[in-house]
């Protein structure tokens, strides 16, 4: 676990004057000094959730032939992904353009793309693979992420050990300024996250051909995600106070 504080200290200034007026309560909480803290702390979560983006193209003469193509080919790779357990299909994008060669008929070009997302990584592999030898379906795109409620169950961890680290440190801070007690202020918490994508070679498998072969092996990886508290230890008593 790392964490990590920052410390910057707010102290007081009083100008000189011939006469003072008794400070009311909200001049005397902005008197009072106050040192900022920043804690943190972060984890590895496994990945659990994979996402392939596949699409079908064709090239014809007219869009209709094109379209025909690309349409029947997709309504197979539907079908074939509905019947895969724990697999969500949706349609995500479609586009027609025509091609112009010099001194050749123009060529109409169809593309459509289907996202493919599931947590159990060698049974959508495989059927991303079948896609391809089945379909001449090809891979965009593999990605993996967390899912929603397990990133949720991590940084509400990670939130109490980030707490936990920014108490720590206040109370640290506050007695190496020779402050005996000190209260929260003002705490913001915010979180991120760092993903770096395993490699994988479905691209290599989409340029092979139509030869079947085994399904591809993929690795999810883990995700760090890490949680930072910051804001004010007000300072309320130093010694002889």
């Amino acid at each position: 676990m790392i964490r990590s504080a920052v410390l910057a200290i707010v102290v007081p200034i009083l100008a000189s004057g011939a006469s003072w007026a008794q400070p009311g309560p909200l001049a005397s909480a902005l008197l009072q000094p106050a040192v900022t803290v920043t804690g943190a702390a972060n984890a590895r979560v496994q990945n659990d959730r994979m996402q392939a983006i596949v699409r079908a193209e064709s090239e014809q003469s007219t869009a209709a032939a094109a379209a025909a193509d690309v349409n029947a080919r997709m309504a197979r790779a539907l079908d074939a992904a509905k019947a895969a357990p724990g697999v969500e299909a949706k349609s995500a994008g479609y586009s027609t353009w025509q091609q112009w060669e010099k001194g050749r008929p123009g060529k109409w070009r169809v593309s459509q793309t289907l996202s493919l997302t599931g947590s159990d990584f060698p049974a959508l592999a495989a059927l991303v693979s079948r896609l391809q030898d089945e379909n001449g379906l090809l891979v965009s795109s593999i990605g993996f992420a967390i899912a929603p409620e397990t990133r949720r169950r991590a940084e509400d961890a990670l939130t109490r050990e980030a707490i936990a680290s920014w108490k720590e440190r206040a109370a640290s801070a506050a007695e190496a300024l020779g402050y005996r007690e000190w209260r929260p202020g003002r705490l913001t918490v915010s979180t991120g996250d760092h993903s770096p994508q395993p490699r994988y070679d479905m691209m290599a498998r989409a340029a092979a051909g139509p030869a079947a072969a085994p399904p591809v092996a993929v690795e999810g990886g883990m995700t760090e995600i890490t949680v930072t508290v910051t804001g004010d230890a007000v300072l309320e008593r130093a010694p002889g106070r």
